[in-house]
């Protein structure tokens, strides 16, 4: 079962409480914090797109700098910056917004939003996702496969992300799910999910998984986008390796390989910050003003701060 994780106080009154599944790994793997079902497999939503990423890479896909892996890894918020990378990726191998599969969007971020509603309106390429299918279609380009049709699981791509995902997590063969964007998504554990991504801090500089895990930490506004989680986090911890997925889920690395993943069972985004946090001291991260100032949200009753978002206290 799911344990109680993050709570919200409102003028001393406990008025919400976030469950869920925590698992913290020690520099060799092993379990030091399992809280509830961290052996069981979940969605692990955008997450899983160091590993995607990762089968680019292998299949032939060479991004010109890290920029262009990082925004091939990323859940952006549709910023200009953003926008501009996927269609760098799109123009090099000749492609159109109208080649991405994903579907049209809005941008996350309220000011590119605001932008997008008195212009263009939803596009593909404002798609969280868009960076991940624009290099999805380099790498189809680079191998001859078909460009249309590559969101199907029988396409040689989605073969290849299938096969690495088992490579990477170790976990068994099981029934498939349909992410967000479209594409088929491997059911992972938690704990294997945090294996994961221990492996991609702790591989050989230059090899295509420490080149994903640097890409990301060099450039976590790329993945992310102004005031992202992903972004927060790494600016405060330095070698901080770490991505979000919808959902509640998040899972990260530090270079020695300590690492964790956790699923917020009701998927509520607030209970983010609070608990990565959390897990971070746990971790034994050096603490600075800047993680005291991410580990507790405010909660406001007219302009006043009259309670907090918080991991429970004691929870690990």
């Amino acid at each position: 079962m799911s344990v109680e994780l993050v709570e919200v106080v409102r003028s001393g009154f406990r008025e919400c409480v976030h469950r869920g599944s925590v698992v913290v790994l020690d520099p060799f793997g092993t379990p030091t914090v399992e809280l509830g079902e961290v052996h069981v497999p979940i969605f692990p939503r955008s997450t899983n797109k160091p590993m995607q990423a990762l089968t680019l890479l292998r299949n032939g896909f060479d991004p010109v700098d890290d920029d262009e892996l990082a925004i091939a890894t990323a859940s952006h918020f549709g910023e200009p910056d953003h926008v501009a990378l996927v269609r760098r990726l799109l123009d090099r191998y000749g492609f159109t917004p109208a080649d991405l599969a994903c579907p049209p969007d809005l941008p996350f971020e309220e000011h590119a939003r605001a932008a997008a509603l008195t212009g263009s309106g939803r596009s593909p390429l404002y798609m969280n996702c868009s960076g991940k299918h624009a290099a999805m279609l380099a790498t189809c380009a680079i191998n001859d496969w078909p460009t249309t049709g590559y969101l199907d699981l029988d396409h040689p791509l989605q073969q290849a992300v299938l096969a690495t995902v088992a490579d990477v997590t170790g976990e068994p063969e099981t029934d498939l799910g349909i992410d967000g964007c479209g594409l088929p998504i491997v059911p992972v554990s938690l704990v294997n999910l945090a294996r994961a991504f221990a492996g991609f801090t702790t591989a050989e500089p230059g090899t295509a998984p420490r080149r994903i895990a640097d890409a990301v930490r060099a450039n976590p506004r790329v993945i992310s986008g102004t005031s992202g989680p992903d972004l927060l986090a790494m600016s405060a911890t330095p070698g901080l390796f770490c991505k979000i997925g919808a959902d509640g889920v998040h899972a990260g690395a530090l270079p020695d390989g300590r690492a964790f993943a956790y699923k917020i069972e009701d998927g509520h985004d607030r209970a983010r910050m609070p608990l990565t946090l959390a897990i971070l001291r746990e971790l034994g991260v050096e603490w600075t003003d800047e993680h005291t100032a991410l580990a507790a949200t405010a909660v406001l009753g007219g302009d006043a701060r009259v309670g907090v978002v918080r991991a429970i206290p004691g929870v690990f």
